[in-house]
């Protein structure tokens, strides 16, 4: 057993052990290896054969990526200076090792006498996929480019990585920095008891009476959504918009960065003969053009305004006649829209959540997925990076599929949002198959006191949607590494699995199963799931037109936008005109904590979202035709969709379970936009 422990591939990461000052040596080492293997390979004169060559490679360049993918994660959930710093430093080696491994003639020739050689009609589907996507990637790493622009493109890669990485961190730096003491309750007024005991519990964390208020969701959101002080909303919302921006600390803010991410990303396009980045993006996604997903997301929303429209006519005439707010801001919208969903609906989130507690959750999760798939979850043990952390195994028929780690709570030091990460991929190796192990990450309110953990149902549809990106990555059965999983997956085909799995907590028999009043213990009643229902696309247009904001948006910026004088804000505010109904105060730096674009993998592909809830929403619609959540279309779909991952073209493993091409009109009767607006 290997000393340090990211040297460590004989099983699970070792996590109890890794300590900042490992991941240099261990890094330094296992780049070495990988260069030393490349060097061995591309020497050999021997025609290059898959065992021969794409293994020994796959095998060096693997641990040095789940080496890293520990790092990295740990730099996500478990954020300190020290870990920051090693972090940090080793960027640009790994950015300088990808380059010129996507830039080595010599690799790149033997992959192409790999595609000639009398062997290659012979491979499997696919390691022909594989195959195919090294050569298309070797030119998208400037393999062809003369050497001058090689190394501008190679100093362009490892730039882009140090920016997202800083990027993510001046938002969570600006995140953790703010904080708010309420010592009398009454300025608290109309916020939930479950939450008031966490902002207590907080503040009795630092040693202090009454009521701490941090910008972390489970903090946040139900100020805004809740509090009846109007001012403390707006000092909530104004301490959000502005993070990371210039009403911050210069050292926090990302507009420097947004303007170099945007020149470098213009560059690095039309070095490789693109006319922009959004191009180049969309060169390796299912959808043909920017042209065409701008087109798209501008038909969707002629279509969803007219409801969007009518939902912010609503909400103003009850904010002006029952709550006394005569001009609704960005700051009382959740607020406004809360009070009228418990007017309208008779209920609200709050009492919907009593319904919820954590561990009847997961459970009836697990049991929608063993529905589905004739699969079994089991809490299994594992070294952890936190207490909080879980770790479960996915059998069928006793045989081990996969694992995954719930980090369920949301804390200090951890990145926002939910996402789905992979710890290892599936991979033959030998006569074993190494199983694919996932990391599934939410920011839910933590328990408190005695009670459990509650989640809102919307945290409950996030859940899902992780999980479906889970066993995307758990039951494929492609046993190549680099198309087993999410692997090799089109970008705006991955959303695919998640949003699918989303819809099944809504469906009444699986609420039945996975709701336990946190005090009586009784199910959710009929009636409420029906009030629950009817309220389900409930302000659905203004929700459609602000995705669509965002993704035109995105997809404007980098194309249309000059990356070098244009005003993204200014972008931004003309978006809003052409889609939006919400249009929040000057003040608001939205694109400053915009991670997903700026600092993840959706640049100019943030669309992925609408364009995959098409292709989901018409694949739950055939599990509607056959009754709901069955085995028999659950084994299709896993057989056709999850099962292959990236050895084949999205569209073809749709086609396959659809049986057709996909369709928008289940996207449409889902979000309740089926008909004109009145």
């Amino acid at each position: 057993m290997s000393q340090n422990p990211l040297l460590d591939f004989s099983g699970l990461p070792r996590f109890a052990e890794i300590r900042p000052e490992h991941i240099t040596p261990a890094i330094d080492q296992l780049l070495a290896e990988a260069r030393a293997a490349v060097a061995r390979l591309t020497a050999s004169a021997a025609e290059p054969g898959w065992d021969s060559f794409v293994t020994p490679l796959t095998d060096a360049t693997e641990r040095l990526s789940r080496a890293w993918g520990v790092v990295g994660h740990l730099n996500a959930v478990m954020n300190t200076p020290e870990l920051r710093d090693a972090y940090n430093a080793n960027i640009p080696k790994l950015s300088e090792f990808w380059t010129e491994m996507g830039q080595n003639l010599d690799l790149f020739a033997r992959f192409k006498a790999l595609a000639a050689s009398a062997g290659y009609a012979g491979f499997s589907a696919a390691r022909k996929k594989i195959v195919e996507n090294d050569l298309r990637d070797f030119r998208l790493s400037g393999a062809e480019l003369p050497q001058a622009q090689k190394e501008r493109f190679a100093a362009i890669q490892t730039r882009l990585a140090e920016l997202a990485a800083k990027f993510e961190q001046n938002v969570l730096d600006a995140t953790d920095a703010f904080s708010l003491l309420i010592e009398d309750k009454a300025e608290l007024a109309g916020v939930p008891e479950d939450s008031l005991a966490l902002f207590a519990a907080a503040a009795e964390g630092d040693g202090k009476s009454g009521y701490k208020i941090t910008l972390q969701f489970p903090f946040y959101f139900p100020v805004l959504q809740y509090a009846d002080k109007r001012e403390l909303r707006e000092q909530l919302y104004q301490a959000y918009v502005k993070r990371a921006s210039e009403f911050g600390p210069a050292e926090l803010d990302n507009s420097p960065i947004i303007r170099e991410r945007l020149q470098l990303a213009r560059e690095e396009a039309q070095l490789l003969g693109f006319a922009d980045y959004a191009e180049l993006s969309l060169f390796t996604k299912m959808a043909e053009s920017p042209a065409q997903v701008i087109a798209f997301l501008r038909d969707l929303a002629a279509r969803a305004k007219p409801f969007a429209v009518q939902d912010r006519q609503e909400l103003e005439a009850f904010a002006r006649e029952e709550l006394g707010i005569d001009q609704l801001q960005a700051w009382d919208l959740a607020y406004a829209a809360e009070k009228l969903r418990v007017a309208r609906y008779a209920f609200s989130e709050q009492e919907v959540k009593q319904y919820f507690p954590e561990a009847r959750v997961v459970q009836g999760l697990f049991s929608v997925v063993g529905t589905l798939f004739g699969v079994e979850v089991k809490e299994s043990g594992a070294p952890v990076w936190h207490d909080d952390v879980r770790f479960y195994d996915i059998l069928k028929d006793g045989e081990l599929l996969g694992s995954f780690y719930f980090d369920l709570y949301a804390r200090d030091g951890k990145r926002s949002g939910a996402w789905m990460d992979d710890a290892r991929g599936r991979r033959k190796k030998g006569d074993s198959v190494q199983t694919p192990v996932a990391y599934l990450t939410c920011n839910f309110t933590r328990p408190v006191g005695d009670k459990p953990a509650l989640f809102t149902h919307d945290e409950v549809i996030t859940l899902f949607h992780e999980f479906g990106h889970g066993l995307h990555h758990m039951l494929t059965r492609v046993d190549e590494l680099g198309v087993s999983g999410i692997n090799g997956v089109e970008w705006d085909a991955v959303e695919l699995p998640s949003q699918f799995l989303e819809n099944f907590a809504w469906e009444w028999d699986v609420l039945q199963g996975m709701t336990a009043h946190v005090d009586s213990g009784e199910p959710l009643p009929r009636a409420l799931y029906d009030k629950m229902l009817a309220a389900k696309n409930f302000q659905s247009g203004m929700a459609t037109v602000r995705q669509l904001e965002f993704a035109l948006f995105d997809l404007l910026a980098y194309s249309q936008l000059d990356p070098r004088s244009g005003d993204w804000l200014a972008l931004l505010d003309e978006v809003r005109a052409e889609v939006a109904v919400n249009f929040p105060p000057a003040y608001n730096r939205f694109p400053n904590s915009f991670s997903h674009i700026f600092a993840g993998g959706y640049a100019a592909g943030y669309y992925s979202y609408k364009w995959a809830e098409v292709l989901s929403a018409d694949a739950y619609a055939a599990f509607e035709e056959t009754g709901g959540a069955n085995a028999a279309t659950g084994q299709r779909f896993w057989d056709e969709v999850l099962a292959v991952g990236g050895s084949r073209p999205a569209l073809e493993s749709f086609r396959a379970f659809r049986g057709r091409d996909p369709q928008i009109d289940a996207l449409l009767r889902h979000s309740g936009m089926v008909a004109e607006a009145v």
